[in-house]
């Protein structure tokens, strides 16, 4: 693989892993149309580290605060539920484990996902504005999240996207969806890397591409961290649905490069 074909990879992966367009089915896409190689599981730990470590640098403060959950209530409530939705999501993602992986082959699932990414968007500009706050959060409402965000494992939803819809659903002001929505993510970013490091060890690869992974890796954090202060600024505008457009015209592209004999029709 080649500099360029990493650098562009962590580009995808660090923008649309947090902006709301559904990294997994960029990945797909990319893959099919653009003929790019398929990453190997050294390249996949460290873009997913990347990644991982932009989300760890914003969200700082609010994890650091974790750590007092012994002496601040306020921080144990809010752990319980970051919990809850990471269990939720877990159990969801073992229960249909098999499907999911099939649907990483149909790139004309992905079309279909991103149309309902975009309308999931879409209807984000007419949602009414919460005022419920993180200690106002049950369990209940964490659970509803966590399984929202388990439908992202689908290629083509986004997983920032749908769990911030479903904060926003659930009543909870913007600065508690993001802080949520965001924090979430972690576990499951983290358990993406997990499940690909234990193959890391048992893989051979060659050292002379580590600095090409790094550089990508590198490339992914600081993208990361761009498109996470992006989301929440249009989050906070008002402006995300504006997403929903590329993610329409993304997703009717994909379909009809797709399907076979479509492309005739045009």
């Amino acid at each position: 693989m080649s500099l360029w074909e990493v650098l562009l990879l962590g580009l995808v992966q660090g923008l649309t892993e947090f902006l709301p367009v559904s990294s997994s089915g960029h990945l797909v896409i990319f893959q099919s149309i653009l003929g790019l190689e398929e990453p190997g599981v050294t390249l996949e730990v460290l873009l997913h580290f990347g990644t991982l470590i932009s989300v760890l640098t914003v969200f700082r403060k609010d994890f650091l605060a974790l750590f007092y959950v012994l002496k601040d209530k306020q921080q144990g409530h809010f752990l319980i539920l970051l919990l809850t939705g990471t269990l939720v999501t877990g159990l969801v993602g073992l229960l249909f484990k098999d499907y999911l992986e099939l649907a990483f082959k149909s790139t004309i699932l992905v079309g279909f996902m991103l149309l309902i990414t975009g309308t999931l968007l879409f209807l984000l500009a007419y949602l009414p504005v919460g005022s419920r706050k993180m200690d106002q959060m049950k369990l209940k409402d964490a659970a509803l999240i966590g399984l929202i965000q388990s439908l992202a494992i689908i290629p083509g939803i986004s997983r920032s996207g749908s769990t911030i819809f479903g904060s926003l659903w659930r009543g909870l002001d913007r600065e508690t969806a993001i802080r949520y929505s965001f924090m979430l993510a972690v576990p499951v970013i983290f358990g993406a890397t997990l499940l690909e490091t234990k193959h890391f060890f048992s893989t051979s690869f060659d050292i002379k591409l580590l600095i090409y992974y790094l550089a990508g890796a590198l490339t992914a954090f600081i993208s990361g961290l761009f498109a996470i202060k992006t989301f929440i600024k249009l989050l906070t505008s008002n402006k995300l649905h504006y997403f929903s457009f590329y993610c329409w015209v993304l997703g009717i592209l994909v379909i009809i490069t797709s399907w076979p004999g479509l492309t005739d029709l045009f």
